[in-house]
């Protein structure tokens, strides 16, 4: 429309039966844009509920053994790590001592590499096995396959 006085403006975008939006003040002299400004927002509104939908929200899983942990009952956690991985969600496994269990920390330190080898390549170690009090932790997430 080139450069027009506001009152000019306004009549203008009310016989168009639209809002007049200024767009830049700090501009020498503002822009102002012709539109209607409700059906702006609500298309703005709707962009970003797009947005949201196609985010993922990752979660932090965690799965407890002991030093002991028995055969059966590690390849039970180990299924449900899988899981949680698969659904692409991030792991904490955890080791914890209890009493005279802390002398062999070495122990623990074999659960969680056990853990490792079985999973092989489907996951990843997002932290390494690190001492937290009577707990060992370690983290692990899933390994994006190539197609």
């Amino acid at each position: 429309m080139g450069i027009l006085p506001l009152a000019e403006a306004l009549a203008y975008a009310e016989n168009l039966g639209v809002d007049l939006v200024e767009v830049s003040p700090d501009a020498n002299p503002p822009v102002c844009r012709v539109m209607d400004f409700g059906k702006y927002k609500y298309e703005l509104q709707k962009k970003q509920q797009e947005g949201r939908k196609k985010q993922t929200l990752v979660q932090l899983k965690e799965i407890k053994f002991r030093p002991k942990t028995d055969d059966h009952d590690f390849e039970t956690k180990l299924k449900h790590i899988r899981r949680f991985l698969e659904a692409g969600d991030k792991c904490k496994v955890t080791v914890a001592f209890r009493g005279r269990e802390m002398m062999h920390r070495d122990r623990g330190e074999m659960v969680l590499k056990r853990v490792l080898e079985e999973l092989g390549d489907d996951a990843k170690v997002d932290q390494h096995p690190s001492m937290e009090g009577r707990t060992m932790n370690m983290v692990l997430s899933a390994v994006e396959k190539k197609k």
